[in-house]
């Protein structure tokens, strides 16, 4: 296997947030009198946010269908609202342990570095300045609001590919910590796919998709032939 292209999730992935997002889209959803539990949560993270508020939205029982959409758009621009400030301010929200490590080991073995995310381009940025991960560190990234599709559609990845100038998709690895990721990186033909353990999902809540799993993030350089 030469992989040539490695196509990272972000939040759960190569950030660690505490939950942030979970907490966010509660409250979010609570500002418009919708609770949610976090399990509900937990089952649409890694989509697009706007498509997972509105399956949030059609299961709860107070909602009518024909109020989803401009509900949807409203609890949207609410959980964008908390997202930021906690991604601006918050300093449990911080970079997986030895990422920038990875990224660096992988890039000197000539593989190119991707971030693709459920978030808009506005909260990729945030936490792309904050952590400084500019060209050199990281060398594509691509958000949910810059193609037609987001996950578990194959159309961030293969924007990654555009963009990196990776032709073949078995030349690519995706990364991540969510179901939502595995099949987002099996419908692009990925020629590896990994779920991390230490993100939302558990490993007995990823094994069903026997994928390879990896317990810490330095652990991928070894599949990649990268340590």
């Amino acid at each position: 296997m030469s992989i040539r292209l490695i196509v990272f999730d972000v939040a759960g992935t190569t950030v660690l947030d505490d939950d942030a997002v979970i907490d966010a889209m509660q409250t979010a959803c609570a500002t418009r009198r919708v609770p949610v539990d976090r399990r509900s949560v937990k089952a649409v993270m890694g989509m697009p946010k706007l498509e997972a508020i509105r399956k949030l939205l059609a299961a709860a029982p107070t909602v009518a269908p024909q109020t989803i959409d401009a509900l949807a758009t409203q609890v949207h621009a609410a959980f964008t609202e908390f997202l930021l400030w906690r991604y601006r301010h918050d300093s449990t929200v911080r970079p997986v342990p030895e990422a920038a490590n990875v990224f660096k080991q992988l890039r000197d073995a000539g593989i190119r570095i991707a971030l693709d995310t459920g978030f808009s381009r506005e909260v990729l940025d945030v936490l792309l300045t904050r952590f400084k991960w500019t060209r050199g560190v990281v060398d594509v990234t691509v958000a949910s609001d810059e193609v037609e599709k987001g996950r578990p559609h194959p159309d961030l990845i293969q924007r990654a590919m555009q963009l990196a100038g990776t032709m073949e998709a078995h030349d690519v690895a995706k990364i991540g910590d969510t179901p939502a990721d595995i099949e987002e990186g099996r419908a692009a033909g990925c020629g590896l796919v990994v779920g991390v353990t230490y993100g939302t999902h558990s490993r007995a809540e990823l094994e069903r998709f026997g994928v390879p799993l990896i317990d810490r993030l330095p652990d991928l350089l070894q599949l990649v032939g990268a340590s």
